[in-house]
């Protein structure tokens, strides 16, 4: 029986970096501007005033202290509020390809592999800067891998269920070793103009190689016990861009067409699910709470974090037992959670057993069991 191992992790962080101060500058001339320029308005109470943000009030709704950035200026200009990254040609690497190339690299370099050891590539990520060809098989050409690649995205879950994906073609036979990255542009979609919002995001790149236990030296990596995935409809995290946009004038630019959420409802709904989840698969592999020694959870909201960890463990967890990156790099969607592995992981002793937990739009949740080899 053909075991499937994590042998490698890397990760692509933008040198850019805004801070909350910096960010809460940005929007408060752009609030203090739009308010000036609709005062008429705002008195006759034909519309609202908007209000100011603060670095107090970002800490304490999401433990966000700062993000990486794929542009900077671009965001704090009060008049654009969005990042500016000149559109390539085509034969030149794209962003994602880019960002990709980095991680991997990394990632290989870490199990001791090369790209000639690489059957296939999974970019699994929220958003894709262009339809086709796939960036996967962009960022499979780049490398030099011979096999095949395909692009795939369930939103804040992309990277664990890519996760999967690998898991099953090596476990099937179908690849020795597959790369799952996760080029997070989530700059691009953010809405900078909206108070609940605006400083949600920031960018990064993931990469994990998974590969045949037999082909990984003694000791090395993470035996993936299982994994688990769940999905639920739901609008409560969205976004309407898309192709069809062209097919309706009226739309184009609204706010809609970036990331909305209703964020009360997402936390109430989201976190028993995620428990659930995280439980029942601990169950079926008998295994108590109690057995894990890490949690590695999505990144996206330090409140929500703490009561998953508390529902699955009965008891509050340290940042020892779940460790805390949004801090450093806010909600960088699928990547959050492998950033948090990428970082907190060589700790680990031989048998020490851990959980990857995603979860995010659609609803969806991802869960992976690891074992220290």
């Amino acid at each position: 029986m053909i075991k499937a191992v994590i042998s490698g992790t890397g990760l692509y962080t933008p040198p850019a970096t805004i801070d909350n101060d910096e960010l809460v500058e940005a929007f408060n001339a752009f609030v203090e501007i739009h308010n000036g320029q609709h005062a008429d308005e705002i008195a006759r109470g034909e519309l609202e005033a908007l209000q100011p943000s603060s670095s107090s009030f970002i800490e304490k709704a999401s433990g966000i202290k700062r993000r990486h950035v794929i542009d900077k200026s671009g965001i704090l200009d009060p008049e654009r509020m969005a990042p500016h990254i000149p559109e390539r040609g085509n034969d030149e690497p794209s962003v994602q390809c880019d960002m990709s190339v980095a991680a991997c690299k990394e990632a290989l370099e870490q199990a001791g592999k090369t790209a000639a050891d690489v059957d296939a590539v999974i970019v699994a990520c929220s958003n894709m800067q262009r339809p086709y060809p796939a960036i996967s098989i962009e960022v499979q050409n780049a490398l030099g891998i011979d096999g095949f690649a395909y692009d795939m995205n369930v939103a804040c879950s992309s990277a664990t269920f890519g996760l999967q994906a690998a898991v099953n073609s090596v476990e099937n036979g179908s690849a020795r070793a597959v790369l799952v990255v996760s080029p997070e542009i989530c700059s691009g979609h953010l809405n900078f103009r909206d108070r609940d919002s605006h400083f949600i995001f920031g960018d990064a790149c993931t990469a994990i190689l998974v590969e045949r236990e037999e082909d990984t030296a003694s000791g090395q990596g993470f035996e993936i016990l299982g994994t688990s995935l769940k999905t639920k409809f739901s609008n409560n995290i969205r976004n309407n861009f898309g192709f069809l946009n062209r097919g309706d004038e009226s739309g184009i630019g609204k706010p809609d067409k970036l990331f909305v959420q209703q964020g009360r409802k997402v936390f109430k709904e989201v976190s028993p699910l995620v428990a659930e989840t995280i439980l029942n698969q601990l169950n079926g592999l008998s295994l108590a709470p109690d057995d894990l020694r890490r949690m590695w959870l999505h990144q996206a909201n330090l409140n929500m974090n703490q009561l998953i960890a508390r529902k699955v463990l009965g008891r509050d967890a340290d940042t020892d037992e779940a460790p805390v990156i949004l801090d450093e790099y806010a909600n960088t969607s699928s990547a959050g959670s492998i950033i948090a592995f990428h970082k907190h992981k060589d700790d680990l002793k031989s048998g020490d057993l851990g959980v990857i937990c995603s979860f995010g739009a659609g609803y969806s949740i991802g869960s992976v069991v690891v074992r220290r080899r």
